[in-house]
């Protein structure tokens, strides 16, 4: 297996010119940046009164430029937690037999758990934890929003982490190589690509949810941070649709502004990490990236850093992460497993025991068949969502992915329609629902789908863009027909992607539902059935058991789901579609 000559640059990157200019726009660059950062952080550590929080924020059309701050940087804090969780979790799934069987359905059920879900237990004890102090209340928030990002990017690095090629683990066995440095110049590397474009993509699901993350409605109490999610909520809840649509203008310029200066100069420097034996005669670009190629900083600072790498790979040795075992008894691997079972087995029979007579002691188990019925309606709606998602975008997918030419003007339009929070539009949606009469039960389709539709979209883009071009250039000098090209070629190749999209997919729209089944405008509210409707009203009512009745049903429905049939399209996509 050889790599692209974009990962080893003999005249490209390394050979490009420095220039003094490009040193002053970095430097002046990142000191903006810092300064920007520290002064919207300051914020964030107030004193707060838990008991005579203010419920509002001022709707101020000046104050957008700082809300959208505030809420920027909860979402950087977030997804800085989440590459963090995917890079310890998803590594300890794929290297570790007996936790892979515990953790893959647990980030099945973790994945399913509404926003509101993961809220209504945990903003208590945040705000307990820094009293007297508006921090309680940003952590709850990030925490919020980290909980719509981690599960998407873990599950892809998981599948690049369990598809690498099995000459490279034993190569990595055979070179008795820690797992520090097989994890950094091995697993980090190769999962890099489809990282980056899930990362992407999780990022848009957490401005997704970032009204119900900066305006809680949780047990009868309302608790509203300065943000443009909460902006937003008050404008609806004040009828202001001239300044929801500023608020939507605004975010269109942070969404393209970052696109520009974050993502589109990330995805092309994941470019070099793509395993093929020809390279694109048309390779993306990106200004912000060629400036910063061009400046002295980068190199300074690698220079400054580099000398800790190796310090640190000892380090490591010390507690443990060093070579891999070439061997363990089958007698100890048996009993270590048997072990293993037993301990799972009853802290899983605990659990449920504890859980079901709270129920039945608080509004009795029936009230589990009534909030199943109300699942299968949902259910109903992401079936509809993920048939027609697959038939509209893995065609658009596989159009843009193969194109660099489309992709360069394609993919930040893309990008911007994915990390927009279509829920800013929701009461815009709801005026026009009240206006005309309409109802919210076919429309709450399109409302999910306006959240999860994209999980798709950006996965096949991702496998497109790493179909080798070695295997596309023999295909086209094999004048393979169109239905052969797709059938024997793209649809093989971008499997996995599709599946890990369409998983991931599934798991929003059961999430978006919590949202898209319950619009508010002013007075009116337009309430759906469904399992999601049934959450946030026990949400909002502070209703304990029947938020529990409700996410386990919820979980219930997606890990079924999952198991009986997502995983075993994951299974085979692994076993003869990896690349």
């Amino acid at each position: 297996m050889s790599a692209s000559l974009r990962s080893y640059p003999t005249g490209g990157a390394l050979d490009r010119p420095r220039s003094r200019w490009a040193d002053v726009a970095v430097f002046l660059g990142a000191a903006v940046l810092i300064w920007i950062a520290v002064r919207v952080s300051a914020g964030m550590d107030v004193p707060f009164d838990a008991n005579d929080a203010p419920s509002t924020i001022s709707t101020d059309p000046w104050e957008l430029p700082y809300y959208a701050a505030r809420s920027l940087l909860r979402m950087f804090i977030a997804l800085g937690l989440s590459i963090a969780f995917t890079f310890v979790y998803a590594t300890a799934a794929a290297r570790l037999p007996r936790a892979e069987k515990v953790m893959l359905p647990a980030l099945d059920i973790l994945q399913s758990v509404p926003i509101l879900g993961f809220l209504s237990v945990t903003i208590t004890g945040f705000i307990a934890l820094f009293p007297g102090s508006s921090l309680g209340l940003e952590c709850a928030a990030i925490f919020a929003i980290f909980t719509s990002q981690a599960w998407n990017m873990a599950f892809a690095f998981h599948h690049s982490l369990v598809s690498q090629p099995r000459e490279l683990d034993e190569a990595a066995r055979n070179l008795r190589v820690s797992r520090w440095q097989r994890f950094w110049r091995m697993d980090v590397p190769s999962g890099m690509f489809p990282l980056v474009w899930n990362a992407m993509m999780s990022f848009g699901g957490g401005w997704f949810f970032l009204t119900a993350a900066e305006a809680i409605s949780v047990g009868n109490r309302e608790y509203v941070l300065p943000g443009i999610g909460s902006y937003v909520a008050v404008a609806t809840a004040d009828s202001a649709t001239g300044r929801v649509g500023l608020a939507i203008v605004t975010m269109i310029v942070v969404v393209v502004g970052l696109n520009v200066l974050f993502w589109r100069p990330l995805t092309v420097w994941a470019e070099r990490f793509r395993v093929e034996d020809t390279e694109s005669a048309d390779p993306p670009r990106s200004l912000v990236l060629d400036l910063l190629r061009r400046s002295h900083i980068p190199g300074l600072l690698k220079r400054a850093l580099g000398p800790l790498v190796y310090p640190m790979d000892r380090v490591m040795r010390v507690f443990g992460l060093a070579e891999y075992r070439l061997y363990v008894p089958e007698a100890r691997r048996r009993a270590g497993n048997v072990v293993f079972a037993v301990v799972v087995a009853a802290v899983l029979i605990t659990g449920c025991f504890l859980m079901l007579r709270y129920v039945h002691d608080t509004v009795g188990l029936e009230e589990f068949a009534y909030a199943a019925a109300l699942g299968a309606v949902t259910l109903l709606r992401v079936i509809v969502l993920l048939i027609v998602a697959t038939l509209i975008w893995v065609p658009i997918g596989v159009w843009i992915g193969l194109n660099p030419r489309v992709s360069r003007f394609a993919q930040p339009v893309v990008q911007v329609l994915a990390s927009f929070p279509a829920n800013f539009l929701f009461p815009l949606v709801g005026a026009v629902l009240v206006a005309t009469g309409a109802s919210l039960q076919w429309a709450g389709i399109a409302l999910m789908a306006l959240g999860a539709q994209w999980y798709i979209l950006f996965n096949v883009i991702a496998g497109a863009s790493a179909v080798p071009n070695d295997l596309r250039e023999a295909a086209a000098s094999l004048r393979l027909p169109r239905h052969l090209w797709w059938r024997r070629l793209i649809l093989p190749a971008i499997f996995p992607s599709y599946v890990t999209g369409a998983i991931t997919a599934a798991g929003g729209a059961w999430n978006a539902s919590i949202v898209a089944e319950v619009v508010r405008f002013g007075d009116t509210t337009l309430v759906a059935t469904g399992l999601g409707a049934y959450i946030t009203q026990a949400t909002g009512d502070g209703d304990g058991p029947k938020i529990l009745v409700g996410v386990l049903v919820m979980s219930a429905y997606v890990v079924g789901l999952n198991r009986l049939f997502w995983r075993r399209l994951y299974t085979l996509a692994h076993r003869r579609y990896s690349l």
